[in-house]
């Protein structure tokens, strides 16, 4: 994989988990849309629950577009049983607008419909960048994960599930399948329903050439982004020998390898730091964590070394 950093184009900056009115948020697309550019986003994925208590709803958000802000369609797809019972919850960003409805018309699992690692698929197949959702949050299992073999990527952060629930985090299940070869990436997001304050609290930065719908996706799948509540990561350089990150002020930078390998570096007001491989000999991926004086972090996507 090229390298984020030196990647053609620039960052920019999206949330890739938004709901609206047209399934269970609080407000109408058209809102969300204008709130998220006034707070400086450089674009948005609207992902309401594609579901048939809501009319399978992918919204069309281009009318939303302006000069510095793009919109890419997408939706939350629910269908079949997970491990514990309920129904999967999937996150696809570029969905085509007609996307066909599998059989959900509830939040409750049917006999015989559509499993989620089958709708995952046929996601990935009509062109969408796709997510395992809020692992924690779900309850998901690594069998679960492990059966979702198309997506490209696991929430490892979810602002609307830190807020509401308490069960923001999905490394756990992001390590153990970086840790049997599986190459996902690892986004942030919020969730957000603005029925709490669950909005402007994780985003991903991606290196893209424009910020255009097609650039951004590629970009996406391609891995090229990392994801942040605040700080940003300006330069990850892995030698020989070393891990060397240049980021905006920290008070910790952590390398983290597969099971226990993970060294910090502490200090204050940080905009640099060299961390040894030694710890990571045995590791055939890394990632860095940057932390900052107010707790917010940003991570690195996987290094495979």
């Amino acid at each position: 994989m090229q390298d984020v950093f030196s990647a053609p184009g620039r960052f920019y900056r999206g949330n890739l988990h938004t709901h609206s009115d047209r399934s269970d948020g609080a407000l109408p697309p058209e809102e969300v849309c204008r709130r998220y550019r006034a707070e400086g986003y450089d674009f948005l994925a609207l992902t309401d629950h594609f579901i048939g208590i809501y009319d399978y709803p992918i919204v069309d958000t281009r009318p939303f577009r302006a000069p510095g802000f793009t919109t890419l369609l997408g939706a939350e797809l629910h269908s079949g049983p997970m491990g514990n019972g309920d129904l999967w919850h999937i996150l696809a960003v570029g969905l085509p607008g007609d996307f066909a409805p599998g059989n959900a018309p509830h939040f409750r699992p049917l006999p015989g419909q559509e499993t989620g690692p089958e709708i995952a698929a046929r996601a990935v197949a009509a062109g969408a960048f796709v997510a395992i959702a809020h692992p924690n949050w779900s309850g998901l299992t690594l069998p679960d994960a492990r059966s979702l073999s198309a997506a490209h990527a696991v929430e490892v952060y979810n602002h609307g599930c830190h807020t509401g629930a308490d069960r923001a985090d999905g490394f756990g299940i992001a390590d153990l399948l970086l840790t049997e070869g599986r190459r996902v990436s690892l986004i942030a997001t919020d969730d957000a329903h603005f029925t709490e304050p669950d909005h402007f609290g994780g985003w991903v930065m991606v290196k893209a050439e424009a910020n255009e719908p097609e650039a951004l996706l590629a970009a996406l799948k391609a891995g090229m982004f990392y994801s942040s509540q605040g700080p940003e990561l300006r330069r990850i350089d892995i030698t020989a020998t070393t891990v060397e990150v240049q980021c905006s002020a920290a008070v910790t930078v952590i390398v983290q390898g597969q099971a226990t390998a993970a060294v910090a570096v502490h200090g204050q007001s940080m905009t640099r730091a060299s961390i040894r491989r030694d710890r990571f000999a045995a590791s055939p991926w890394l990632r860095v964590t940057v932390i900052d004086a107010s707790g917010k972090r940003a991570w690195s996507n996987p290094y495979w070394v």
